[in-house]
This record gives C-alpha cells, structure tokens and sequence, in this order.
C-alpha cells in the first residue's frame, strides 16, 4: 500500500481520500477489500486515498453502499465535481509544498505563488462575472491560493525559478493600485536569495520554448515531476525521464530570457510609470 500523508484541507480530492482511509481503517479494512466490494482495483482506492485521482459520483455511490454511510461520500464527491481546480493540480500542489526546487513559466497572469491577494481577488472576481464560478468558489480560491503560498514560506527554503513571459507584467489586473502591489511583490520575490526571476520579452518570438504554463518541480529524492494545464484540461506528469526533456527546454528558455538584473529594470520601469 502506497500510503502518504494528506491534509485534508489541501483540496476536495484530499478531503475525499482522507474520509475514505478513515472509514476503512476504522473498520479495518484493507485497499484489497474496498475495491473487491465496489468491483473496482486496489490501485484506485490508493488514487483515492492518497487525492490524485477524482471520484466519480458513480463510485461515490457505490462507496456509500459498501460503508452504509448514507450520501457522505456522494456529498465529498459533490464537493470535488463543483471545485474550480483542474485535475491534476491539487496532486501537484501537495508535492510543491515539499519540493526543494520549483521552476515555473507563466504568460498572461502573474502566477500563483507570486500574487498578491488583491490581485488574485480581481482574476477571480472576473470569472464570477463571466459566470465561470460563483462568489463562493472565488473567495475558496483565495484562500486556497494562501494557504498554498503560506507552505513555500518555510526552512530549508525551496529554490525557486520564474521566467514570466512579458504579456505577465504588461496586462493590467485590477487597476493601477493592485499592479503597484503585485510589482512590488515581484521585486520583492526577486531580492530573496533562494529566488530567480526573468522576463521572457516578445522579441524573442518564436524561440520562447512554451506555449502554455508549465512548472516542473525537483523532489527531495531528485526525481521530477512537471504540471501543466490549458483552460480546460491539466496535465500532472510523474515520470522522470519524460520531465527531463522538458527541463532541458526550460534550461533553453532561462537563456533566451532576460536575466534577472535587466527583468528587474524592467519591472520597477512599470512600476514608475503607473498613474
């Protein structure tokens, strides 16, 4: 049994793991015996348990059959269905909060472990507004996106690499008090001495290596894990040596960025010139 350790507030996934090694531990079963009463493998009740895999309703039910717990895990699995983050990413969060290097590339919007609150509440507020998620499931991700940025803030510190495409810090979010705040969290970010930040300018076209956000993350034990997502889908990649090749390809983007002298330049410039 693959068991690790899991924050039940972390996100609906971990809630609905936790729940589910609770109440078999409790009636001392084992993974082998859940899934021979749901017709199901032994390795997804360890998905499960362990938050990287999402409940489907179906299975829900079926749990709460075996369990004779009512609807608890079809309203866990609700609660998992309804949340705004994408598959894959809370998985990947549990493991950033314990790596010992990050290395990420966004384009479009500061990323989340470098936003400040009132920038974080704008995007969100936006998405309420197209009508992509509701008032509560924005201020849930707020405080999610806190508590996620609260777990970086600990020793030994990870090393942490951001290379921000340009479009990052020329899009206004939230007027110009909020862009003040943000810039002067990237330049804040960008004195610490475990940080690296870099500007990716538009000149560099064609050779920018992404075209979506990715982040690629170093475990304590070396191995790499990457996570990357479009508007719709998200990719969390487990395998080493297939996040080796997209590492070298960040290595290729770091040196085709500015480095962190001129991105620095570059951001107080923006900061000046803010009414």
């Amino acid at each position: 049994m693959n068991k690790s350790e899991l924050d039940p507030g972390a996100s609906p996934e971990a809630a609905f793991g936790a729940l589910l090694r609770r109440s078999r531990e409790e009636r001392g079963w084992r993974q082998e015996d859940v899934a021979t009463m749901i017709k199901c493998s032994s390795t997804h009740i360890s998905h499960l348990e362990n938050g990287n895999r999402r409940p489907t309703l179906h299975m829900a039910k079926k749990l709460d059959r075996a369990f004779k717990t009512g609807r608890l895990f079809l309203n866990k699995a609700l609660a998992v269905t309804s949340s705004t983050f994408l598959e894959g990413f809370p998985a990947y969060v549990a493991q950033e909060s314990k790596a010992r290097e990050l290395r990420l590339f966004t384009l479009g919007i500061i990323p989340g472990i470098l936003q400040t609150p009132d920038y974080a509440r704008a995007i969100a507020a936006a998405e309420v507004e197209r009508g992509n998620i509701t008032e509560e499931q924005a201020a849930n991700r707020v405080r999610y996106l806190e508590r996620r940025q609260a777990k970086l803030d600990r020793e030994p510190a990870p090393v942490i690499h951001v290379v921000l495409d340009e479009s990052c810090i020329r899009r206004p979010i939230g007027g110009p008090a909020v862009m003040a705040a943000q810039f002067d969290r990237l330049l804040g970010f960008a004195r610490l001495p475990h940080t690296l930040l870099q500007v990716a300018p538009f000149d560099i076209g064609e050779a920018r290596a992404f075209d979506l956000p990715i982040n690629i993350i170093t475990k304590a034990d070396h191995t790499l894990m990457s996570y990357a997502e479009s508007a719709q889908q998200g990719n969390l990649e487990r395998d080493s040596d297939a996040v080796q090749a997209m590492l070298t390809t960040y290595y290729q983007l770091q040196a085709r960025a500015l480095p962190q002298g001129a991105s620095v330049a570059l951001v107080s410039q923006l900061r000046e010139e803010l009414p």
